[in-house]
């Protein structure tokens, strides 16, 4: 497996092909939620299964922070290291262009993911999307 940053509209359409099938298929999460206005000025990159994507995510500066988002795994590919893995790509590129601390909202079934990658809770629990998260903050 392997993670690319995006550089193409066919990556750019793999990473939305995934997003849409864990947020909106899987999680219930409305097509228009899911695609948002931040598109444009984020950074987006996509896991592979050999040619298969299976994972995404997306990245953006905001208030002088990383911000991780719409970090997701297909559900046949949760389990084995590759959400750790997509993590890590994308750390890699936030700390490369100067990111000391990183931050992400993350679905509250999923804290314990996030903890045994370095992040720590920094709200209390909040719906978005109908969903239950938290907050969540790592300093490189």
């Amino acid at each position: 497996m392997h993670v690319e940053h995006v550089s193409t509209q066919q990556q750019k359409d793999d990473a939305f092909t995934v997003r849409k099938l864990v947020f909106v298929d899987e999680q219930l999460v409305p097509l228009e939620e899911e695609i948002d206005h931040h598109e444009e000025s984020s950074e987006h990159f996509v896991l592979y299964d050999a040619k298969t994507p299976v994972g995404a995510g997306r990245f953006r500066s905001v208030d002088s922070k990383g911000k991780f988002e719409r970090i997701c795994v297909l559900s046949s590919h949760r389990g084995n290291g590759s959400g750790a893995l997509l993590m890590t790509e994308i750390e890699k590129y936030a700390v490369k262009n100067g990111y000391t601390t990183l931050k992400l909202n993350a679905q509250t079934h999923a804290l314990s993911f996030y903890e045994k990658l370095g992040y720590h809770i920094t709200s209390d629990e909040f719906l978005d999307a109908g969903i239950p998260h938290k907050s969540m903050e790592k300093h490189m």
